[in-house]
């Protein structure tokens, strides 16, 4: 019996591209496609190096939390506090107020914490618990004061959007453990951060890499369940038909990634009916474990991120692997004490008591956990109306970010800004080499994991980095 092989017309680009691999190297790159596509596009495959983590809960605090009233204290600013700021502004900080601008201390007090004494904010009471797992990164600088273009920067590493989120890059190369959910979940605030669902694209990559939002709000997946007249017999056999008549439609028109896609999203929701609803039932957890999120809190925010940082832990620990939990409100450019004062009240439990838990069950060795905004806060602000209303404004040069377990270094802060927060000055880097570290801490190399698209190898950091090494055990 004859096989009859379909290929895909190639476009000039394409066969000039593939020509210089040789007939051995084609064939071996369909045979290993045909093996991938029979596993799953996201069935789990070895990273490019041994890593501790397995893992990664990205904690986005979007709007741009301030290094300097969080874990990058500046005693300076005492003494400069309502003096003239009179250094070269950039153009961004000059288009917010064409008067006077003036030094502003930190309304907070701050605690030191952990065997080093390192100074947080004093309103974290929980989270010093905790503070000799994690490593704080004060050396981070962004490049763009924009929120939507700063948070696709962070996210996907082009601050224009269009291309993968870091999500989508890690399951690409390392695939998910459970192929009944979604290998990259978005736990959102009720509003969507600034540039949408742009910040969890596939981009290039196929759409089985996308990454699949849960709601904040009521029923995390709608239309989870079935209607009680469509027995489960009847859906299978609606998909099988259905995968039939795509898979004839896909021989009719070979290397059509979208509907390959497709096919299998349908079969990924269809297997996520039966395990989905185990995995977001946090009624099933233990009191003591909900209390230790602020899940039942009589703060509404507090018990709403606390959902969200639970879940981030139930779901890793199925085998997910990479979930971001996005908690918004940090654009503090007024009344940033009450401001900045709520959202660190907010999250100190919820993510103090995500630590706590990977730890206390071994998870925190293998799951990878990351806090940082899009950009950091200005030491100056103009003062609008007086009293302690001053905020401060955005910052590129420096930013604040931590990370903890897996092989990231624990109690120590590395980097440094100067004496008013305003820039890094010690281990500085860019983002793109944040991007190559945490892909580095989770087995990837950026160097390897490369996906060929509009004419070119493309990867995350874009056009390549550095690893920052002191943020590797």
């Amino acid at each position: 019996m004859k096989r009859r092989i379909l290929t895909a017309s190639p476009s000039r680009r394409e066969f000039l591209y593939h020509s210089g691999m040789g007939l051995g190297a084609i064939a071996l790159s369909g045979l290993l496609h045909q093996e991938r596509a029979r596993a799953g596009e996201l069935a789990p495959r070895r990273g490019h190096h041994a890593a501790k983590a397995k893992s990664c809960i990205f904690l986005l605090m979007e709007g741009g939390p301030s290094h300097i009233d969080t874990f990058d204290p500046k005693s300076k600013l005492v003494d400069l506090h309502m003096t003239e700021f009179v250094k070269e502004r950039n153009k961004f900080e000059a288009s917010m107020n064409t008067g006077k601008r003036y030094f502003v201390r930190s309304p907070f007090e701050f605690r030191r914490a952990g065997q080093l004494g390192i100074e947080i904010n004093a309103k974290l009471r929980n989270f010093a618990d905790c503070v000799d797992d994690v490593c704080f990164y004060r050396g981070l600088q962004a490049t763009s004061v924009n929120h939507p273009t700063a948070l696709y920067h962070l996210n996907t590493g082009n601050r224009f959007g269009g291309d993968p989120a870091i999500g989508s890059w890690v399951t690409y190369g390392l695939g998910t453990e459970n192929q009944n959910l979604p290998g990259f979940v978005v736990l959102p605030d009720l509003a969507y951060p600034q540039g949408g669902a742009g910040n969890w694209s596939n981009g290039f990559l196929p759409a089985h890499y996308q990454g699949t939002p849960l709601r904040s709000q009521g029923a995390p997946v709608l239309d989870m369940t079935p209607p009680e007249y469509v027995t489960q017999k009847q859906q299978e056999t609606t998909l099988d038909y259905l995968g039939r008549l795509n898979k004839r439609h896909m021989q009719r028109h070979p290397g059509h990634a979208e509907l390959a896609a497709r096919i299998e999203s349908y079969e990924l929701a269809f297997r996520m009916q039966a395990e989905m609803p185990e995995a977001i039932n946090l009624d099933a957890e233990p009191q003591e474990t909900k209390a230790l999120y602020g899940v039942g809190s009589d703060d509404s925010e507090v018990d709403s991120i606390g959902r969200r940082c639970l879940l981030a832990r139930r779901l890793v620990e199925r085998g997910v692997r990479f979930v971001q939990v996005i908690v918004s409100g940090w654009d503090s450019h007024d009344y940033i004490e009450k401001a900045h004062g709520t959202r660190l009240d907010s999250i100190d439990r919820p993510i103090a008591g995500l630590l706590k838990d990977l730890k206390r069950t071994g998870l925190l060795d293998e799951t990878l956990v990351v806090w940082a905004g899009e950009f950091g806060r200005s030491p100056d602000n103009g003062i609008r109306g007086g009293g302690t209303a001053w905020g401060r404004d955005h910052n590129a040069p420096a930013m604040a970010c931590w990370m903890a377990g897996g092989d990231a270094p624990r109690g120590q802060i590395v980097g440094a800004t100067d004496e008013t927060g305003r820039t890094a000055v010690e281990v500085v880097h860019p983002i793109q080499n944040m991007h190559v570290t945490l892909l580095h801490l989770l087995g990837l190399d950026d160097a390897k994991l490369t996906y060929f698209a509009q004419g070119r190898d493309k990867q995350l950091s874009q056009t390549g980095g550095e690893l920052i090494r002191e943020l590797v055990a």
